[in-house]
């Protein structure tokens, strides 16, 4: 009767969704957040610690550690280039990086006379050799693992990213389910029972994660797309058809085209500076003036033999596509502020790995109440395991395909 009246007035009612439709949408948000759940807590849990991956390097490496008070003006990369080539073992220098923050020691790529790589750590103004690292340390296993499984990048990296797929139709799918989301910001956690905790954690990390649920999938999808060939244009870059010969004669020169690189290039803070090869090319990367650009985008270019400056690139002359690829990696792992947003990725990388846990442990402690068993916390996740019915063994084989192939990267095989 009052929707014939509304009609009759010429006025709107809106409808509820019907029981069934509303279901519908409920067992489909429940479906796809459970039976991959294992597999995706693990890729979310090990991006969540790749965003401090260094500091967890600077934690078990005392050699990357330096006191900020010993710092002082800028980074001498002619004189950690000098001392690092000649370090016992080192047979030839790739790359110097600058520190990750004020208490870390520069690390610079370096082979041995097998190709093997490995680090060593240089304090950043004095250049002086504090120690080495070893080439496949936390920030290279965690980045690895979470990215492609440490599968080849073709294989791995569509496999990983597909999730993000599962993960658009569990935030799209959460606003109908959720009546009312909005008013869930300041609910308090309920300690009735393990149910109603695990509920109504779900929903408050939910809600207030829904901004970085949705930027993780976005950035997700476009490393999928990229995966299947839709990568921008590559940077322009210095290329010369004929190797030049170089040789321990050419190191006097370094410092003064790192200066004219500098000077062609006011304003640029360095990140990293590629020694120079066969072609005998100095390239600088950095940050400039573009926002949410990796430092390759900003490139000054530089004989190495006679200081002349080859090529400059700035991150605003991008086009589209190359901003879209650019921004990708900043915004999913928040290192484009420093700490300011880096603290804040890894504690909301944490409310999605327990969104993914805890609705793991609403449905298995639903079935436990079906079943008239007590409810308690520390069943929360007994009836995930038969939950996730024959799809757990696929998650359980990709983890395991993740630590193989770690093996193989420890031991150099790949």
């Amino acid at each position: 009767m009052e929707m014939a009246r509304g009609i009759e007035s010429g006025t709107s009612v809106r409808a509820k969704p019907a029981p069934k439709a509303a279901r519908t949408w409920w067992k489909v948000h429940q479906w796809v957040g459970l039976k991959l759940s294992l597999f995706m807590t693990f890729i979310l849990f090990t991006g969540t610690l790749a965003v401090l991956s260094a500091e967890i390097d600077w934690l078990v490496q005392p050699s990357l550690r330096v006191a900020p008070s010993t710092v002082e003006g800028p980074i001498a990369w002619a004189e950690i280039a000098e001392n690092a080539r000649g370090y016992p073992g080192v047979a030839k220098v790739n790359y110097i990086g600058a520190p990750t923050a004020s208490a870390f020691a520069s690390k610079v790529t370096v082979e041995d006379e097998a190709g093997n790589l490995f680090f060593l750590h240089a304090h950043p103004t004095t250049g002086k050799i504090q120690g080495t690292g070893p080439w496949v340390g936390a920030q290279r296993v965690l980045r690895n693992m979470h990215r492609h499984l440490n599968l080849p990048v073709k294989y791995g990296v569509p496999i990983v990213s597909s999730l993000a797929f599962l993960l658009l139709v569990t935030l799209v799918t959460s606003f109908v389910v959720y009546k009312k989301w909005w008013r869930g910001f300041t609910k308090p956690l309920r300690n009735r029972d393990a149910r109603t905790w695990w509920g109504d954690f779900h929903r408050l990390a939910g809600v207030w994660s829904l901004w970085f649920v949705a930027l993780i999938t976005l950035t997700s999808i476009w490393y999928f797309v990229e995966s299947l060939g839709g990568n921008a244009p590559p940077h322009p870059r210095v290329e010369r058809e004929a190797p030049v010969e170089t040789g321990r004669s050419e190191e006097g020169s370094l410092a003064a085209a790192i200066d004219a690189a500098l000077a062609a290039y006011p304003g640029l803070q360095v990140e990293n500076v590629q020694l120079p090869g066969e072609e005998g090319v100095l390239q600088m990367n950095g940050e400039f003036e573009a926002v949410l650009v990796r430092p390759r985008s900003n490139a000054v270019y530089v004989d190495a033999r006679t200081a002349e400056v080859l090529l400059t690139t700035d991150g605003r002359e991008l086009n589209l596509h190359q901003r879209i690829g650019e921004m990708a990696d900043p915004l999913h792992f928040g290192y484009f502020g420093g700490y300011w947003t880096k603290v804040p990725w890894f504690l909301f990388g944490l409310a999605m790995t327990g969104l993914s846990l805890s609705g793991a442990a609403i449905y298995s402690l639903r079935i436990a109440r079906e079943r008239g068993d007590q409810v308690r916390l520390g069943r929360s996740f007994s009836g995930m395991w038969q939950g996730m019915g024959r799809w757990r063994w696929l998650s359980n084989s990709l983890i395991a395909i993740g630590f193989v192939f770690l093996a193989f990267l420890i031991l150099g095989i790949q």
